[in-house]
């Protein structure tokens, strides 16, 4: 059994690998770019390099056994170097290649017949005049290093579309405005016998494109459920993936679903797991790439919310007395990143409160007693 797992990556993602690297008696070894990094505290070993350094990745691997992945902001053709070299990669990288530019992600799905919004790349000095292939509004996206809300706009008019592509480097994608019902995701897991295992499907709320909360209850439909299922298993085999993966869905008003976006690794989507489920995300992520057999991805209750505990201000605070009051909340579980520095629309933290009733109106009352504590009355975000 693999005893030694490098994480590319030392955020909060690696962080809360930390409860099932000890239960699985597993030593974790991260490369992040900064010596306060959140993983930096939990691991056995770091190296301090950016994530994308190919020669920092080269010495992880000599501390470690098998190397899996925080981000996805990697050097893919650096890394496939190491890997020809014997380096082993889990998810491999073949599985992750076509996941890193949305464009192309897009183009895969579609490829495999999955549902997703219309959609054309764009180059980065394109013509207004010529962009309106599916009316007003439309979706522009960043196709790498876009993540929380950056490199995503929703432009309403032609004139909007060419301020809307300046701070962004890289090329673009323009995809059809989606009047969706709700937004869905599930957490999947396929191991290196190809079983997969998924979770359940979850509601997320968004605001500015920024997840605010995630509803688990057991409201959705049979059929809605069916479909973001096949869609998990039909993409995980395709690609021929080890370890864990978010999906991001459309919801649609007549009950059908389409795929937003991918994450091959642990999401945000998945933090309620910690304490609602069997087996955490983060542990089914090391079970799969160390050849353990994938956990139970049950609920342990009837239901659960994660809301995000996201930075209002520009301020250097630990938000203790806040903190505070949300551990007195009933049933309730506070993670904190242990950032000091707090900028608006930055994951500080998050709690998840298991629910009495699974029913989505006490989910969203749970959630709003969380945000009036925690950005007051006249301060949500």
């Amino acid at each position: 059994m693999t005893k030694r797992v490098g994480v590319i990556g030392g955020g909060q993602l690696a962080w809360m690998m930390a409860e099932a690297a000890t239960k699985l008696d597993i030593e974790l070894v991260i490369q992040t770019p900064k010596p306060d990094d959140p993983a930096v505290s939990i691991a056995a070993h770091t190296i301090v390099a950016p994530v994308n350094d190919a020669t920092a990745t080269a010495q992880l691997a000599a501390h470690c056994e098998v190397i899996t992945f925080e981000n996805e902001f990697i050097d893919l053709e650096a890394l496939t170097q190491l890997e020809n070299q014997g380096v082993p990669f889990y998810p491999r990288l073949a599985s992750i290649a076509p996941l890193l530019d949305k464009y192309y992600q897009r183009a895969y799905l579609q490829n495999l017949g999955l549902p997703t919004p219309k959609f054309i790349a764009l180059d980065d000095h394109p013509n207004p005049n010529t962009l309106d292939p599916f009316g007003f509004p439309v979706v522009v996206k960043a196709r790498r290093l876009s993540y929380d809300g950056h490199g995503t706009t929703i432009v309403n008019t032609p004139a909007e579309l060419p301020s809307s592509l300046t701070p962004h480097p890289s090329f673009f994608l323009l995809e059809e405005f989606i009047p969706f019902d709700r937004e869905l995701a599930v957490m999947a897991a396929r191991s290196r016998s190809g079983e997969v295992i998924t979770y359940p499907v979850v509601e997320t709320q968004q605001k500015n494109q920024v997840c605010h909360r995630v509803i688990v209850t057991n409201d959705l439909s049979a059929s809605v459920v069916k479909q973001v299922e096949t869609i998990a298993r039909t993409l995980l085999h395709h690609l021929d993936f080890v370890g864990i993966m978010g999906i991001e869905f459309f919801l649609t008003r007549d009950g059908n679903v389409l795929v937003n976006e991918t994450a091959p690794r642990t999401h945000n989507s998945g933090h309620y797991s910690l304490d609602a489920c069997m087996t955490s995300q983060f542990e089914q992520q090391l079970r799969a790439v160390c050849q353990l057999p994938l956990g139970d991805s049950g609920l342990t209750c009837a239901g659960a919310v994660m809301v995000n505990l996201l930075g209002f201000e520009n301020v250097e605070s630990d938000y203790l007395k806040k903190r505070q009051q949300l551990t007195q909340i009933p049933r309730s579980h506070v993670y904190w990143y242990g950032k000091s520095e707090s900028r608006i629309g930055r994951k500080l933290g998050h709690l998840t409160i298991l629910l009495e009733t699974g029913q989505r109106q006490e989910a969203i009352d749970m959630a709003e007693q969380v945000e009036t504590i925690w950005y007051g009355t006249g301060n949500r975000e």
